[in-house]
């Protein structure tokens, strides 16, 4: 086993410890979380490895980092998700390779992600980022839609040709009443998406907590945790 292979083996135990012991506590099923590992500024070589460690979905968050990746890892049985704000000029290229788009939050986007997907023949899984910092009509600091923009959105997304409406997203905000309170941000999330439910029963995901408050992410009641340092450790940025 090479250093690196080693090292990241030895990292995504520790994180898959975590996560059993954090729905242990929750009285929740391991297999109700998915661990998302957050590859970018990492090399193509680290996904191969961890899909080697048996990883199967990976995401990023700037498409001049991920097209070239998931040209290099075409061959691999993954799920790509990307997680990061995105511009509409950027949509043709994202959903060539992505398999999910997690942070969907206007409109505008919505239709050109539905364009692009009919003209490539795919459906995209979208996830409704939710600003939580954010106030009615505005968006976040970081990306997303305010919790009253969600069922207008979800409707569009629900209702647009080569997209599936696939559920929630959220970052921790950084301000606002929730600024340090991981946990009750997570369960704000989970309000919403019971009421997304309601009305779009299929659309059950809800991506929240990375690798600082994944505990926090599911004892609330997140599906699926985005993890980038935990396992790959501290790297500059690229470019």
């Amino acid at each position: 086993m090479t250093d690196r292979k080693a090292e990241l083996a030895a990292n995504l135990a520790q994180v898959e410890e975590r996560i059993a012991a954090s729905c242990a506590a929750a009285d929740r099923a391991r297999e109700d979380v998915t661990l998302v590992v957050v590859t970018k500024t990492y090399p193509a070589s680290d996904v191969r490895i961890l899909r080697e460690l048996g990883v199967r979905h990976v995401a990023e968050n700037r498409d001049q980092d991920a097209a070239p990746k998931a040209a290099a890892c075409a061959d691999l049985s993954l799920t790509w998700h990307f997680v990061g704000q995105l511009q509409t000029n950027k949509v043709r290229s994202v959903t060539s390779y992505a398999d999910i788009v997690q942070s969907v939050d206007r409109s505008k986007l919505v239709t050109a992600l539905s364009a692009a997907a009919v003209r490539g023949e795919r459906e995209l899984g979208c996830l409704i980022q939710v600003a939580l910092d954010a106030e009615s009509g505005e968006r976040g600091e970081r990306g997303g839609v305010a919790p009253d923009g969600v069922e207008e959105l979800a409707d569009a997304i629900a209702g647009a040709p080569g997209l599936r409406l696939g559920g929630l997203m959220t970052v921790a905000p950084l301000a606002g009443e929730y600024a340090g309170r991981q946990r009750a941000a997570f369960e704000r999330l989970m309000e919403i998406s019971s009421r997304l439910r309601s009305a779009h029963p299929a659309a059950n995901m809800v991506s929240a907590g990375m690798s600082g408050d994944l505990e926090d992410a599911v004892a609330a009641g997140a599906t699926h945790v985005r993890v980038g340092t935990a396992v790959l450790g501290v790297r500059p940025r690229l470019g």
